[in-house]
This record gives C-alpha cells, sequence and structure tokens, in this order.
C-alpha cells in the first residue's frame, strides 16, 4: 500500500498508461523489475521443469500409465507497460461516502525455450533443443488501498493451452538471502515410497539418474539453493502467488478439465539484490512455482484425482532496462 498523499496523486493524474520504469514508487513491490530478465548471456540453462502428464504405454509395455518429463530451458521475462490509477468503484452507504480503490499494474511476457529434454517412459514426444515450451502474458498488480489486511498483490496469468488463473498473495523484503522453500514433487494421493513403490518407477528413475546430471526430481529447488552459495545477496524481495487462497482460482477449457486439470498453482518469486566483487550492484531473479494437475483416481482414499506436482525453477538475471518508450494514450477513468 502507498501512502494517502500518493493516493491523492493518482487520483488527480487519472488513468494512463506509460513505460515502465524500475524505481518507479507507484509500483511498490515490483519497482525492480521493469526491463528485461534472461538467463542468457551470463545464467544460460538455469531454468529447469518438470512434469507428469497422461501417457499410453504401446502395446507390451508394463507400467503406469503416464510419463514424467523434465526440461532444461532458457527463458526471457519482460517487463515493458504500466497502467496507472485503475479504478475500482465502491461506496459505504452507511457514511456515505465513495470507497474506490486505485490499481497499479505492471504487464509482463514469459517466453520460454527448452535447450535439453527427455522423458520417462520414453515417448519420443519430449521434442528437440530450442523448441518453444511456454509462453504467458500476464499482469502484476499492486493493490495500492484498501485491501482490508487482506492480500496485497495479485497475478493475473494467461496459457495457451486453455488456462487462466488469479493469485493472490503479499510482499515483504527480507535482508540477505532468500530461503528457498523444499518442495514435495511426488504426486499427492499415492503411497509416496519411492523405493517399492512401483507406481512411482518414473521418479525413482530420474532420481537415481538426473536429469543433465544435475536435477533429481524429488528435490527440484536443490539447484536454487546451490546458485546462491558464494553469492553475496544483500537483500531479497519476496513476492507469494497463491491461487488457493479467497477470491483466487484457475479456469481452464472444458479439454483440460476432463484429462489433466490445473487445480491450484502457488509461485514464490526472489528479486534480489546482489553486489558484485567491485562493489557494483546487480539484480537477480529466482523463482520457484508448483502447478497442480489432478488426474487418475487416488489410491489413497481421499476425495477427488492425484494431483501431480508441474514445478518450475529458474534463476535468471537483469539484462536490460530498457523498454517501448513509446508514448501511450492517456485513458478516460
Amino acid at each position: 500500500m502507498i501512502g494517502r498523499a500518493n493516493i491523492e496523486r493518482l487520483e488527480r493524474e487519472g488513468r494512463h498508461l506509460e513505460a515502465a520504469r524500475t524505481g518507479d514508487p507507484d509500483l511498490g513491490p515490483f519497482e525492480l523489475l521493469p526491463g528485461t530478465w534472461a538467463n542468457k548471456p551470463h545464467l544460460p540453462g538455469r531454468g529447469w521443469n518438470m512434469i507428469a502428464l497422461p501417457f499410453s504405454l504401446a502395446a507390451g509395455q508394463n507400467g503406469p500409465p503416464y510419463r514424467l518429463l523434465v526440461n532444461q530451458f532458457n527463458e526471457e521475462l519482460k517487463f515493458q507497460l504500466v497502467d496507472k490509477a485503475v479504478p475500482n468503484r465502491g461506496v459505504d452507504l452507511s457514511v456515505p461516502a465513495n470507497t474506490d480503490q486505485l490499481i497499479v499494474t505492471i504487464d509482463y511476457e514469459q517466453a520460454i525455450a527448452q535447450t535439453a529434454a527427455d522423458d520417462f517412459p520414453r515417448s519420443g514426444l519430449a521434442g528437440p533443443p530450442d523448441l518453444a515450451i511456454h509462453h504467458e502474458p500476464g499482469l502484476l498488480l499492486n493493490m495500492t488501498n484498501r485491501t482490508d489486511g487482506g492480500p496485497t498483490i495479485a497475478r493475473l496469468a494467461t496459457i495457451p493451452h486453455g488456462d487462466a488463473a488469479l493469485a493472490l498473495g503479499n510482499c515483504r523484503v527480507d535482508a540477505g538471502a532468500p530461503v528457498i522453500p523444499t518442495v514435495n514433487s511426488l504426486p499427492i494421493g499415492v503411497n509416496q515410497d519411492l523405493q517399492n513403490n512401483p507406481y512411482l518407477a518414473p521418479y525413482l528413475h530420474f532420481h537415481q539418474n538426473p536429469f543433465e546430471g544435475l536435477f533429481d526430481p524429488t528435490d527440484p529447488t536443490a539447484l536454487l539453493k546451490a546458485a546462491n552459495q558464494g553469492v553475496n545477496i544483500k537483500q531479497t524481495t519476496v513476492l507469494e502467488f497463491d491461487t488457493t487462497v479467497e477470491h483466487g482460482g484457475i479456469n481452464n477449457i472444458p479439454f483440460i478439465v476432463k484429462q489433466a486439470n490445473a487445480s491450484e498453482m502457488k509461485a514464490t518469486f526472489f528479486i534480489q539484490e546482489i553486489e558484485d566483487e567491485e562493489g557494483h550492484t546487480k539484480l537477480r531473479l529466482q523463482y520457484v512455482q508448483v502447478v497442480q494437475l489432478d488426474f487418475f483416481a487416488r489410491t489413497d482414499g481421499g476425495p477427488g484425482r492425484i494431483k501431480w506436482p508441474h514445478v518450475s525453477i529458474n534463476t535468471m538475471e537483469k539484462v536490460s532496462d530498457q523498454v517501448n518508450t513509446a508514448s501511450y494514450a492517456r485513458m478516460p477513468s
């Protein structure tokens, strides 16, 4: 939230679009994001992804009816445009008084291409290097006022597969390096005894044979923690987004709901201010995101279907503060 004086200034200025600017206080916790973040050129291949997918085995093959796909990837994440003083109209009839809320948004566009991929059992569908595997346009919302003790930030994400997510959350600033959470990446709703449950054979395969010699899907955030070793991280802004909180959620097209329903998303972003050996400040971004895909009947007697964690992690750096500086027309409120 921002102070009353700034709210009044936004009200006077009215709703308008402008090029995103690093350090803009109206962006609140997003003020370091404008520009482009990427793996290349200095952190190539630091993105990792794992996803279980329904899969029918060929005649004569034995095993569970799914495959575990793992990807190594490069990402480009751009923050270009700010929409300021977006008004949500409200009223308190007991006073009476207007109780408008003002939102400041920043748009983003995420593009990911794999550098390597493998799956188990082998399907022939993992794809070649440089294959585009994800594209996501979306918005981050800084709710500047009238949050009533609830979430202060939000993420609106749209996925070409046919998913639209609203994730709500909060932010904080921590001194030093982030505390990276450990993620349970095994399916929920089955016996999670990795060594003795044959249903988990794809996970056991990559646990015993880490993908690219590095990525173990049973401990996906280990590589984020390793990337922070020896790095002088002075301060971390933590952004947490969750679709499972009140008023959050994901909507999907019918095919996805039937086959592998994306039911939940939780994501944490760590914006890091790093001091290098020469005393210069650099910006780095890490994230861990877990989307639950629901398919196949549970075997533990619980409700619903098995939840399969689709986990994505990455470590990127800010490669440019430059944005599209075209003049944006003012919009009426």
